[in-house]
């Protein structure tokens, strides 16, 4: 079985098959990947828990029963439904309304499994500690160790139109990279990733500071950047729901990948790469 390391490419056009590993994900990308998956997960279903307490989100300063919400999640008697900006649609059995629950999102999605706003919040914000001080090391990481700049950012040719709309149609036909190709991240994971770590992560982090009455009095410029405290929580609600739209296609592309091949990477490190042809680097 052939072993090769990621950073040690053979400059010759060999065969590659079914038995050449890599060494691909190094052990601080692991471990970050892992710690941010379950402080997401925790904090999205906590929030879940949070957000039925007032299932309802507005853009502005106030937001009460009476003011005029974009986005709700209730019932009526035996029937659970999402109005979104006038749209309603029918959620019964999965939302406002299921079988064991007449809250906006049901225990099977959130923690805890029972109605506790006190205790929502408590798993949230120890949550959202471990992933603001996990991601500002793995950021720490990425800049000392060129990660970012080697793994992460979009080379000249991959911030081509035709390039992105290439790998675009191959990732709709799933034709995935193979060979050499497989080594590193494709253009569309680059743009996810840099997106969750440059945007998703530090808007959900500083909506949620501006939720906070107390951390308002002491940084009243969050008010100001954010268009007020309900809009906050709107776009607080959006970076979870991005959070959500990622995980599944992040899981989806796994599955259709081939999941044991791309859990070794992130567990151990080692990839078997796709059969192809190594590319000459040299």
């Amino acid at each position: 079985m052939a072993v090769i390391e990621a950073t040690e490419a053979p400059h010759n056009t060999e065969q590659v098959d079914a038995r050449t590993l890599v060494y691909r994900t190094r052990l601080p990308v692991r471990l970050w990947h892992w710690i941010n998956a379950l402080s997401i997960l925790v904090m999205m279903m906590s929030g879940a828990t949070i957000f039925n307490a007032h299932p309802r989100l507005y853009w502005g300063t106030y937001g009460a029963n009476f003011d005029e919400p974009w986005l709700v999640i209730g019932r009526r008697g035996q029937e659970g439904f999402l109005n979104l900006a006038g749209l309603e649609i029918p959620t019964t059995g999965f939302l406002g309304f299921t079988e064991n629950s007449i809250r906006a999102f049901p225990p099977l999605v959130t923690i805890p499994n029972y109605y506790s706003l006190a205790e929502g919040r408590q798993w949230h914000f120890f949550f959202a500690w471990v992933l603001v001080i996990s991601a500002a090391l793995y950021l720490l990481y990425s800049l000392f160790s060129k990660h970012l700049s080697r793994d992460l950012a979009l080379q000249a040719h991959e911030r081509k139109l035709s390039h992105l709309w290439q790998d675009l149609k191959d990732h709709a036909r799933l034709r995935f990279p193979a060979g050499d190709a497989a080594r590193a991240y494709n253009p569309l994971q680059k743009i996810a990733y840099l997106g969750v770590i440059f945007v998703l992560i530090p808007l959900v982090v500083l909506t949620g500071l501006t939720m906070s009455p107390m951390l308002n009095a002491a940084f009243p410029w969050l008010l100001d950047i954010f268009g007020g405290r309900q809009s906050a929580r709107s776009i607080h609600f959006l970076c979870a729901t991005g959070f959500g739209v990622f995980i599944f296609v992040h899981l989806l592309m796994v599955v259709l990948a081939g999941p044991f091949n791309e859990l070794r990477s992130m567990v151990t490190g080692w990839y078997r790469l796709p059969a192809g042809r190594l590319e000459d680097r040299s």
